[in-house]
């Protein structure tokens, strides 16, 4: 296990228990918990993308203002919903994120999940092509951004612009070069992590998966990231991918921990339905004392097989208990699994 860091789906409610009871609270606490996580020496900060929920949505305000308050994390996303996106102005986004980051971000993109609302991307103005379906749709903003960032120009200039034009066609701006190689594909099947693979784009693997072989989850999961290695491998790229997975784990270290989650949990893989005709399998959760933990983790092999672990955060309880939640799997189970 070569990095770790931290993923928040940004929840917020304003329950007596929770300690994030509004937008703006769980905003301004994901830069806190970012910066926290920087101190104790994690990899990265990564953050969950929902429309239509309370929860985190447009990341790049908050990208760019983590990028601004820290100097060495990986700052990403897990993952953005391309359906609803223009590739066009995401780039510029994009651009000017990672260029306020000094080229620390990790944007991990997906066709989505299942959402809030019925075809929520109407909304945002766009409409699947004849023949197409959404997922299609995702895909093909995926690739249009792809390009994107290759910094082409490809707009014909105006013959009398405001401003003087360099030669040539035009590019979007701002530009950050190398953002290209640093893009994620979420991936929940086999066939799409070897999509992605074709495309030069890393690997993201969550919680959850296609269930396509009744096998336990992390068996599955290590299975698709071979399946994304060799199809990496015949596509002929020059450089070594990078592959995260996600994880809900928790070392039991203090009274706070086994209050909150001593009492046994999601111990096992559990199945379910993501719309209509998908049967997924989702993974458990690991909750243990530190020597337990490490027990268990190490016969997990989606984590052995990945380079980059994503631990799933409970953002509610606040930025002071979110820190110590990580500092406890750095400190106590992280070097056991090969970190660093």
């Amino acid at each position: 296990m070569k990095k770790i860091g931290f993923l928040s789906f940004g929840h917020w409610s304003a329950t007596p228990q929770s300690q994030t009871r509004s937008a703006s609270d769980t905003l301004l606490q994901s830069i806190d918990l970012a910066v926290a996580a920087e101190e104790l020496g994690a990899d990265g900060a990564y953050f969950r993308v929902h429309h239509f929920a309370r929860q985190l949505a447009s990341p790049f305000p908050l990208l760019a203002a983590i990028g601004a308050r820290t100097k060495r994390i990986e700052i990403g996303t897990g993952v953005i919903d391309m359906r609803y996106e223009n590739p066009f102005y995401m780039a510029e986004d994009a651009g000017a994120a990672d260029l306020i980051a000094g080229g620390r971000l990790q944007l991990g993109i997906s066709r989505g999940s299942p959402e809030q609302v019925i075809d929520g991307w109407r909304y945002f103005g766009f409409q699947p092509q004849a023949g197409m379906s959404d997922a299609d749709m995702g895909r093909q903003h995926a690739e249009v951004f792809l390009d994107l960032l290759k910094g082409e120009g490809f707009a014909e200039p105006n013959p009398r612009p405001m401003f003087p034009n360099p030669p040539g066609l035009l590019r979007l701006e701002p530009h950050s070069e190398g953002l290209r190689s640093r893009i994620w594909w979420g991936a929940g099947s086999d066939a799409t992590a070897q999509w992605a693979a074709k495309l030069g784009m890393n690997l993201q693997s969550s919680t959850l998966k296609n269930d396509e072989t009744g096998e336990p989850f992390h068996v599955q999961q290590a299975a698709q990231i071979r399946a994304y290695r060799e199809a990496w491998k015949a596509a002929g790229h020059s450089h070594t991918p990078r592959v995260s997975v996600s994880r809900s784990i928790f070392a039991l270290v203090d009274d706070r921990d086994r209050a909150y989650f001593g009492h046994g949990g999601k111990e096992e893989d559990s199945v379910g339905y993501i719309d209509a005709q998908t049967r997924a399998i989702f993974g458990r959760s690991y909750a243990a004392e530190p020597d337990e933990l490490v027990r268990q983790l190490a016969g997990d092999e989606a984590i052995a097989e990945a380079d980059t672990l994503l631990l799933t955060v409970p953002n509610q309880l606040g930025v002071d208990y979110n820190a110590h939640v990580i500092e406890a799997i750095l400190k106590y189970v992280a070097p056991e699994l090969g970190w660093r």
